[in-house]
């Protein structure tokens, strides 16, 4: 199992590399993935980043995951990248699992009916890009294929509910206790 995180021109920095951060320290094979001609991509606030492939370069098998970071215009260069979009819907059908985060639940998953008739979450004001989802303003929501997270705020719990999901709930204890996030 390969855990793919997939950054376009204008992804959230937060919801990418701390989520990739996160995975890695789970002992998850966590692969950046750039949807670009070159490895090099620019995040939403100007820092560029080295992705590990290019999209052309990977081969997303069904027990693999495939992640969307949010931010815009990250979101909708991932929607408009027609390679992407193609193995996101073969994903889907073959019961492949799914996180996004931030923009990318409506504008991406919502926008390909990949969310239809579920809940899930977003960032606010985005709900609008996917009418027939039902949006429940919380930091994550879980479904048996789909992960969604409301945004950059909300970037541990995304990523520790990947772990969970990926490799149980000891392991997302593990690291989460390792951040000192379940200090009082």
């Amino acid at each position: 199992m390969k855990l793919y995180i997939f950054l376009a021109d204008g992804f959230e920095e937060i919801e990418a590399l701390a989520t990739a951060d996160l995975l890695r320290r789970a002992g998850l094979e966590t692969v950046t993935v750039s949807i670009n001609t070159t490895l090099e991509v620019t995040a939403a606030h100007g820092i560029k980043v080295m992705a590990d492939k290019l999209l052309t370069d990977i081969k997303i098998n069904p027990d693999d995951w495939m992640i969307l970071p949010g931010g815009l215009p990250g979101a909708t260069n991932l929607v408009e990248c027609q390679l992407l979009v193609n193995a996101l819907k073969k994903h889907y059908t073959e019961s492949g699992k799914i996180a996004a985060i931030c923009a990318s639940p409506a504008f991406v998953l919502g926008a390909l009916g990949l969310l239809a008739n579920t809940k899930a979450t977003c960032y606010p004001g985005c709900e609008g890009m996917a009418p027939d989802v039902q949006f429940t303003g919380r930091p994550v929501e879980i479904t048996d294929q789909i992960i969604t997270g409301r945004g950059p705020g909300y970037t541990m719990q995304f990523a520790l509910a990947i772990i969970t999901a990926a490799a149980g709930n000891e392991t997302a204890t593990d690291v989460a206790n390792g951040l000192l996030l379940n200090e009082q």
